[in-house]
This record gives C-alpha cells, structure tokens and sequence, in this order.
C-alpha cells in the first residue's frame, strides 16, 4: 500500500514541470522597496567610512582650532545622519514584515461550556469477564501437573451432582490452596493454550458445564446515571496562506470533565473509555493541549483544478454531523461512516464549482514503531493497518448537497494503540488488583472492513432536511483474540457479515429575517451487524451514529449573538444489540439475558445545555 501512495505522489510531482514555476507570494512591495533603500544606504555609507579615513591619515594635527568645519567632520557628520536613516528604515521594515507575517497568519478559536444529565439502564446479563474466569479456573483443575495444572479428572457425573454454588466453591477451594500453582498457569497461559484448553473436557461434558457455571456470573439489571457533570472545551484554529496556492490549516484543542484532568479513563466497556490516536481530542480528556488536525493544502498544480493535502486530517464532524452543532461542514467524509482523526493524505480535483473528487489514504496503526517490534521474530510481527477510500462531493451549491463516500480498512486490528485501565484480565478474567495505566497494543490483524455511505442535504427557505443512507460489511481472516474475531466471540469461528444504518433529520430555522433561532430533529436506526469509524463523535455517553438499534435527538440552538450561543439537546438511545460501537465480538440481543464481556446499555437518556463562544 505505501510503494502505491509514494508512486503517486512522485507522479504528481514529475509529471507536470510548470508547477514548479507557479508564482508564490512575495512580501508587500513596501517592504522590497524599504530593502532596497537601506542596501543603497549602505553602499554610499561604506563609501563615506573608506574616504573619511583616507582624509584622517593624510592630515597632520592642527596646531589651533579651526574657525569653521573640515571636510572630515562634514563626512562624520554625513555619515552619523546616514546611520541614523538606516536605524529608522530597518525599524520600519520589521514592522512591515511583522504586519505581513501577522495577516497572512489568522487565528480563530471557540470556548464551550456544557452540563450534562444522563440516566440510563444496564439491562440482566451474564458477565463474560468472570465465566471466562471460571473456565480457566476449570482447566486449572483437569491440566497436567507437568502443564503447570493440578491434573484432575472431572467425572461429568460428579458434575451433576452438584449445584453451582458448590461446584464453584470447589473452584475457588482449590485455587486458594495451590495458589502460586495457579498463577504459574496463569502467567503461562496463551489465548491459543485457552482455546485447546476447551477440549480437555469431553464434549458431553461442556455444555453441562456452562450450564453448571452461568448462574454464578448472573447479573441482574441496574440503574447507571449521572444526576450532573460539567465539560469544558477550548479550540485554537489557524490557517496561513503561504503562498498563492499554499496553506497551512492547524487546530488545538483541550476537552475535559470538570475536575479530572488524568487523561485516562478506567475501561467500562464502551468504545469512549478508551484513549486513542483517534479520539484524543474528541472525547473529554484532560487539560493538555493537542493537535486535533493539522495539514497544508497545494492548490490548483501546475495551473490544473488538481491539489494535494497532507498530515493529521480534517475527518471529524463531517456532513450531515454539523447540522446539529449549528456549523458549517467541519469534515470531509461522511459523518455517518468516518468522524475520527486520522493522519493521511487526500488527492483531490475540482470538478467546476459544484463538484470534488478526492482520493484519500490513512494509517490507522503503525506496527513497526512504538510496539516492540524488533523483540518479535518476523513471523509474529502484525501489518500495518491501512485506509483507503473516496469522497466525491457529486453536487454542491448552496441549497443542495450530494455526496458518495466509499473507504475500505485492510488488516484492521483488534483495537488500535492507547492508554487505558482495565479493571480485568481480559484472558483469565482475574480482576487486576491495581488501577494501572497501561498502554494497550493490538495483538492480532483481524480481517478488512468497506463502509459506504451516501449523503444528502436540501435547503428549503428555512427548513433543512437531509439524510445518511450507510452501508458496512467485513471480511474476516478467520483470527480471533481474548476480545474476539471481526464480529464474533473469541471462540467463534468470524464469518462474514453486512450491516447498515439511516440517518434522517430537519432543522427548521426563524424568524424568517436572520434564523438566529434554530430547532432540529434527527432519527438514526443501525442492524445488528453495522459498524462504522466514529469514535471520535462529541456523543458523552456513546457516538450515536453507531447504535445497533435506534436514536432520537432533539436539539435548539440560539444566537445570543453572531459569537456566543446557546444550546440545549435531548439524545434518546434505545439499543437492540450490545456491541454498538465495537468491531470485535458478536452482537447479542439485550432483550435476552445475553452473555456480555463488559456492561452495556440497553437504553439511554441525556440531556446537555451549552454555550459557546467563538473568537
């Protein structure tokens, strides 16, 4: 994939050698003709310092002042004045050029104060994370002392002559009995060593075993709310016009709780609990400045409509995502597939004044850097994980949009680099005793995953409607991970899956004069199987556009005045299928008791009033 990128760029380089020539900017012609004069003044300066001193050597001492001036202190007069022109020319000149750099820098930014209120249920489940552990509790017992178990023999007659209270009493019996044993196992123990592990018991016994051991990871359902809790978020934008068909285009931003500033959240099972590459600026996080986006655009090579962008991209709140946050288009893909920061490169050509094709290209994990890549032998090294895709702005004017996004995802991982807290062991099931920040590095390339996606938007006088219509489907390799394969549990075998999601919505904007006062509506409805890369989406609880089930938003935003304004939403989830944000582990209906690794919501409710300030 990147021989193909840097072919590309190479191409674009070579292939059109007027580029080359194209005009750049040069700095204001008051400022050249400043230069100009100072250099003039220098030469007839230098000139006066060589004839002066020829003068002061050719004289003798005086032998009584003079009654009027010699030709020497006339030139060192001449010569002082001549100074004194130059000090005031060069100030001059670096004003002006402090002025120039200063208007071809522009700054901008936003302030935004929120409160937010959220209740929401977990519903009755199984708890994943302590089965798992009793599994392995259970291979402890029936493993060979020389595999590091205590090689006992489960007769499955035993087995069903006891409850489960007991059978995991004995469990627990004899792990505390031959404790440092059991952590040998369990220091040794690999994912593969977990799976072959299964068939140590004979399969006529295994589903008396699950059945043996569910009711002790039981959990009934519970209430999970926050009555208030505060955000706070500052965002420094700048864009500098380089040259004529250059710029550079940077944001900065800190998003964080009131009154947390660790950075790191303790992982609780949804996909904002854990600390990214591609979310660090978009899920609260601490009071660290950080690059959200930073890139330059070449514009218009060789004369042509072709241009070419480079760096962290601009691939949050892209359409139809910016409706309700009362901006213009902040992203260039889809909302509804991609609202995560990624570093890339986009390709892209003016098709006339209503039309824009790109090509884009990102990399989502570096494997050979930062993840001990040289401890491992080549065979256990992972790939890269690579983007590819196109954004094709079909139509574009004032009133009506259209646009096609397609991106396709090879050797995606089983999660992405990032810091986080894991309360358990997600092999074992052991709960980790301390609150360890650790950096979390994927294990396994999973498979590929396409998303496509077609937006509409229509002004309509004051009303505006507009629509994502998305499509997913992955391609597993057949690997799976303590976290599971592409859509599919740990001990499945991943088959390949498509998904889909709508999103409708329209915003009504009055009095009819200004429409400071904006009122909007939005539906969106995700399968069982859809997923898309939105982690990044400024959602608190979780990113909307990835429910696998339905979402109601009401929103009102309010100019207080062009640069201050005040919001108030309400976000209704209501969940079919858990996993909603995640690419690994299979989908499970919350209406039916199902066997969850981490809590997840089966319906939410949140309510957030805001102001922003923008400057």
């Amino acid at each position: 994939m990147r021989q193909y990128i840097c072919l590309l760029l190479m191409l674009i380089l070579v292939t059109n050698p007027a580029m080359w020539a194209q005009e750049t900017s040069a700095p204001s012609d008051d400022a050249a003709k400043m230069r100009q004069e100072i250099e003039l003044l220098k030469k007839q300066l230098a000139a006066m310092e060589e004839r002066l001193a020829a003068q002061e050597k050719a004289s003798h001492p005086p032998s009584a002042t003079p009654a009027h001036s010699t030709p020497a202190q006339e030139n060192t007069v001449a010569a002082s004045d001549l100074q004194v022109q130059m000090k005031d020319l060069d100030q001059r000149v670096s004003q002006t050029e402090r002025k120039t750099t200063l208007d071809r820098l522009q700054w901008s930014g936003d302030y935004r104060f929120q409160t937010h209120t959220y209740v929401g249920h977990i519903p009755t489940h199984f708890d994943g994370m302590k089965m798992q552990n009793l599994i392995v509790r259970s291979m402890f017992l029936v493993t060979p002392q020389s595999q590091g178990g205590l090689g006992m023999t489960l007769d499955p007659s035993m087995l069903g002559s006891l409850t489960t209270d007991q059978f995991v009493g004995m469990l627990n019996g004899a792990v505390q009995q031959n404790y440092a044993q059991y952590q040998y196992f369990t220091n040794n123990l690999s994912f593969n060593q977990l799976k072959q592990g299964m068939g140590a018991f004979p399969a006529e016994m295994q589903p008396g075993l699950m059945n043996l051991l569910a009711p002790a990871t039981l959990v009934n359902g519970y209430d999970a709310n926050n009555k208030i809790m505060y955000t706070n978020r500052l965002r420094l934008n700048f864009d500098s016009q380089v040259a004529d068909n250059l710029s550079v285009t940077a944001r900065l931003s800190m998003y964080k709780v009131f009154g947390d500033s660790t950075g790191v959240q303790v992982f609780d099972g949804q996909p904002a609990s854990m600390s990214i590459d591609g979310t660090t600026t978009r899920v609260p996080n601490s009071d660290i400045l950080r690059v959200e986006r930073a890139y330059f655009t070449w514009n218009k090579i060789g004369g042509s409509p072709l241009y070419l962008s480079i760096g962290r991209r601009p691939s949050t709140e892209g359409p139809p995502m910016n409706y309700r946050l009362d901006e213009p288009r902040g992203g260039t893909p889809s909302g509804g597939l991609i609202d995560y920061q990624f570093d890339g490169i986009t390709v892209g050509y003016h098709v006339g004044e209503k039309m824009a094709l790109r090509a884009c290209y990102g990399l989502g994990y570096e494997s050979g850097y930062g993840n001990g890549d040289v401890l491992k032998l080549p065979a256990d090294r992972l790939k890269d994980v690579h983007f590819f895709g196109g954004n094709f702005d079909l139509y574009s004017t004032d009133k009506t949009f259209a646009q096609v996004t397609i991106a396709r995802a090879w050797d995606v991982t089983d999660g992405f680099n990032g810091q986080v807290v894991l309360p358990g062991n997600p092999l074992t099931g052991e709960s980790v005793l301390a609150p360890v920040i650790m950096r979390y590095t994927p294990s396994a390339n999973l498979g590929a995953i396409n998303l496509y996606g077609l937006n509409l938007t229509r002004k309509l006088k004051q009303l505006d409607v507009y629509g994502s219509f998305n499509w997913s489907s992955t391609r597993p390799n057949g690997t799976t991970t303590p976290f599971g394969g592409l859509l599919s549990d740990p001990f499945e075998t991943p088959e390949n899956h498509e998904g889909h999601m709508v999103l409708l919505g329209a915003r009504f904007s009055f009095p009819q004069n200004d429409g400071r006062t904006k009122l909007g509506f939005e539906f969106n409805q995700g399968s069982k199987f859809w997923f898309n890369f939105a982690q990044a989406e400024d959602d608190i609880i979780a990113p909307k556009s990835s429910t696998r089930g339905e979402v109601y938003e009401t929103y009102l935003t309010h100019r207080i005045n062009q640069r201050f304004i005040l919001k108030a939403d309400l976000i209704r989830y209501n969940y079919t299928y858990s996993g909603s944000g995640w690419h690994v582990q299979a989908p499970k209906l919350l209406s039916e008791t199902p066997m969850l690794g981490f809590p997840t919501y089966d319906s939410a409710t949140m309510f957030t009033v805001g102001l922003t300030t923008r400057f």
